[in-house]
């Protein structure tokens, strides 16, 4: 299946990465629905969508009647039934691999035949995924980064079963969006999140060496120049999260991945970054 027959898009979750990945489905023509467990989640996922289009609108990036025209190709749903009708699924739900296999071996029996269904895990394998079908060959990863109408790259991931005509229309359906794509292959944190968090975590060890958040992130920034400092972009991923990610990472690649000591001793104390007030900074 090529890209031009991709007229119908499902997300499955409305949290930051999902709406996010709406979004900018609906934005590039797509008819996109946006589906959840719960109405509240959903209309959380609406909110964001409508927040974002309008800050368009402000810049002047967007006309109003384009943000109304976007929003119309949006389907707002709690119904899993809507991916019956999908040419291409993507799944959006948190990093947890039961939880995920569970939603492709009931994408399997939903699914029309020729549908591609694709993850946005950022670490979890694919190949482990697509096992669960009796289709792995349609199973891609399609990995997202955030916030999602923001970054250009998409990061896809070749699981061990992947066909080349399935990554090649995964491909060409993130290039639709006006995104850059880049293939990586099925290994634990694939390319971005297996360099970042090691970078990340061995930032978290010069604060515990005793250098000050602020140089380091500081350090970083001017003399690397990196967009952002490593220990704010700790807090807006959330400590809890980089610790998880480091996890997987450690249990594919061993030792070189085990987290920093502070950063587990910042979970225990609920110092999780933005979304609890503290982290390295204060909120």
């Amino acid at each position: 299946m090529g890209v031009e027959n991709i007229k119908k898009v499902a997300v499955l979750g409305a949290g930051t990465m999902g709406n996010g990945i709406v979004q900018v489905t609906a934005q590039a023509g797509y008819q996109v629905a946006m589906r959840d467990v719960e109405d509240s989640f959903v209309n959380r996922g609406m909110d964001t969508i409508k927040k974002s289009l309008s800050k368009f609108v402000e810049k002047g990036k967007m006309q109003a009647v384009e943000a109304e025209q976007v929003l119309a190709r949006i389907t707002p749903t709690t119904e899993f039934d809507v991916v019956a009708d999908a040419d291409l699924v993507v799944e959006a739900v948190p990093e947890k691999l039961d939880l995920k296999v569970d939603i492709f071996r009931q994408l399997d029996q939903k699914c029309k035949p020729e549908a591609i269904m694709a993850s946005n895990t950022s670490s979890l394998p694919i190949t482990a995924i697509g096992a669960a079908t009796r289709r792995p060959d349609k199973v891609v990863g399609i990995h997202f980064m955030n916030p999602v109408p923001v970054m250009r790259g998409v990061e896809l991931v070749h699981g061990r079963s992947t066909s080349e005509e399935t990554l090649e229309t995964a491909k060409e359906f993130v290039k639709s969006l006006g995104k850059v794509p880049t293939v990586a292959q099925d290994y634990a944190g694939f390319i971005t999140s297996r360099v970042l968090n090691i970078y990340l975590n061995e930032a978290a060890y010069t604060v515990m060496d005793g250098n000050s958040p602020k140089d380091v992130d500081d350090g970083m920034v001017y003399c690397t120049n990196m967009p952002q400092g490593p220990c704010a972009l700790m807090d807006l991923v959330g400590i809890d999260v980089v610790v998880y990610v480091l996890g997987i990472l450690e249990e594919e690649f061993g030792e070189k991945f085990k987290a920093a000591p502070l950063l587990k001793q910042m979970v225990r104390a609920g110092h999780l970054g933005r979304k609890t007030g503290l982290g390295f900074y204060k909120y």
